[in-house]
């Protein structure tokens, strides 16, 4: 029995050593443009903060990869993590979506957050310090309202 598990264990390390080589996710880490919602909106230091540490690794072109996305099949499922974060919501291209969009997104922003969708349980674990406060996620709930305030005037 003992070396029929060390054959598996064998295999297994054999599997994790190749599957190193095979098709590695790009990393895509661009600098801020204009475009950048923190850049374009001007946004306080506090609330930048909160969203640099709770949203952008998944939701912009500026992710900051921890030590372990290089590891496949680690690298796979943060890699469409951040594809996936990004086709919702990139506030790299913030800028570039229509009033419209941008209240929607807002709005949605403090939903996800608020029924504890976002930021996702599993990055939470791994980054404490995405792990909204209440006092956070009003500060964050406040800063979203002045911005669709603001949007709904430039509507208008």
């Amino acid at each position: 029995m003992i070396k029929v598990l060390k054959y598996i264990l064998l295999l297994l390390f054999i599997g994790l050593v190749i599957i190193q080589f095979i098709n590695k996710p790009e990393r895509i880490s661009e600098p801020v443009s204009e475009n950048d919602m923190i850049e374009s909106l001007q946004v306080n230091a506090d609330v930048a903060g909160l969203l640099k540490a709770a949203c952008y690794d998944c939701h912009s072109n500026q992710p900051r990869y921890p030590w372990y996305a290089s590891i496949a099949p680690v690298s796979w499922s943060i890699a469409e993590h951040i594809e996936h974060g990004r086709s919702e919501l990139n506030f790299s291209e913030w800028a570039t979506y229509s009033a419209r969009k941008r209240d929607h997104k807002l709005e949605e922003m403090v939903e996800e957050v608020e029924v504890g969708n976002m930021p996702m349980p599993g990055y939470v674990a791994l980054h404490k310090d995405a792990n909204l406060s209440a006092d956070q996620f009003e500060m964050l709930k406040a800063w979203v309202e002045q911005e669709r305030t603001k949007i709904a005037q430039e509507s208008n």
